[in-house]
């Protein structure tokens, strides 16, 4: 007789139930590793800082890993021997104030205390940063293997504040990188806010991602991190622009009143001494009418540019040092003129009527 072969039994109902309920019950400590909260992390603690530690147990710690932390007495090698890295001060840092006031050309200002690290000094605390984010790290794997409790939690909070904390100081001490590429790609295209706010978190990025093992500067690594995120805004905001198109409203611009008010007051002078010149109040002989005429451009459109002291010369048959010296005297004569003649109108309510 042929051999049967044996079928495989299928599951039944209390095989599947049972392993349903062991598969629930790992999601359920794999979450209690995570959704400890408030109710499961005891001491005294604020509500920030339970926040925070919520926050990293969710989220995996970056860092740039270096064999000297996993050598004996790293902590006391790389946080308490080195000298202390001076912090800097930030209260010049003030990008947009000078811009927003209209000084047309963004001046870099000197800091009131400066900090420049050296290549040395870069390295003590890029190593530092790192080192706390590892210790964080490593006490964050060890609270998800075995719980959480009121100690391991004070100590990742402890890393956590002493990384970001140097990470803050290294980001301003660089402020002035933002500021030397924002000069460096300014255009009308680009708003110079969004300039500075891209080149600040391309900023913070090159803070986490630099490797201070390999020798080079920090500024050399952010300042093309920064032009990068530069050339990104250009492109998206060359999109943006061409899928939204804006047509150009002249009641939309910025008001011009300074330009507006000294374009009138040139007017009026114009006006004015073009009228001293027609009555002859001035007492001009005919060659200084002549260069002042040709020179100023009075016969001239007002968009037309002005004649060289030699062109004037070649006009006149006559030196451009001599037009010079006819003009400097023939200005000496109009302002005179133009002085009296602001006196009189001073003077012209308090003289006697007849």
């Amino acid at each position: 007789m042929p051999k049967t072969i044996a079928q495989p039994r299928p599951k039944t109902s209390r095989a599947r139930s049972s392993t349903q309920n062991v598969s629930a019950i790992a999601v359920r400590r794999s979450a209690a590793h995570i959704a400890f909260g408030a109710t499961r992390l005891q001491g005294n603690f604020t509500e920030a800082q339970r926040a925070t530690v919520d926050k990293l147990m969710l989220e995996e710690i970056d860092f740039v890993d270096s064999p000297e932390f996993r050598r004996a007495n790293a902590q006391r090698r790389i946080m308490e021997d080195p000298s202390p890295v001076p912090s800097p001060d930030t209260k010049w840092y003030q990008p947009l104030l000078s811009d927003r006031l209209g000084s047309g050309s963004l001046q870099m200002p000197n800091a009131p205390r400066s900090v420049v690290l050296t290549a040395a000094q870069e390295r003590v605390i890029f190593a530092q940063l790192n080192f706390a984010r590892f210790c964080a790290s490593k006490i964050q794997r060890r609270m998800k293997r075995e719980g959480v409790n009121a100690q391991l939690a004070r100590e990742l909070l402890g890393w956590f504040d002493r990384a970001e904390a140097i990470r803050t100081q290294i980001a301003e001490t660089n402020l002035a990188l933002v500021l030397a590429m924002a000069k460096r790609v300014r255009s009308a295209e680009l708003d110079f806010g969004d300039l500075i706010s891209e080149g600040n978190m391309a900023l913070m990025r090159s803070v986490d991602k630099f490797d201070f093992s390999r020798g080079f500067k920090f500024s050399t690594y952010a300042c093309r991190a920064i032009l990068k995120a530069y050339s990104r805004l250009g492109i998206k905001t060359q999109k943006h622009r061409k899928h939204f198109p804006v047509e150009f409203d002249p009641e939309l611009e910025r008001a011009n009143h300074v330009g507006d008010v000294r374009s009138a007051r040139e007017s009026d002078t114009l006006r004015e001494m073009t009228s001293v010149l027609s009555q002859g109040r001035a007492g001009l002989t005919e060659i200084e009418r002549s260069v002042i005429f040709h020179r100023f451009g009075l016969d001239r459109p007002m968009e037309s540019s002005q004649l060289t002291l030699e062109q004037v010369g070649g006009i006149l048959g006559v030196t451009k040092e001599r037009v010079r010296q006819i003009q400097n005297k023939a200005l000496e004569k109009l302002r005179f003129a133009l002085v009296s003649d602001d006196r009189q109108l001073e003077l012209a309510p308090a003289l006697p009527r007849n």
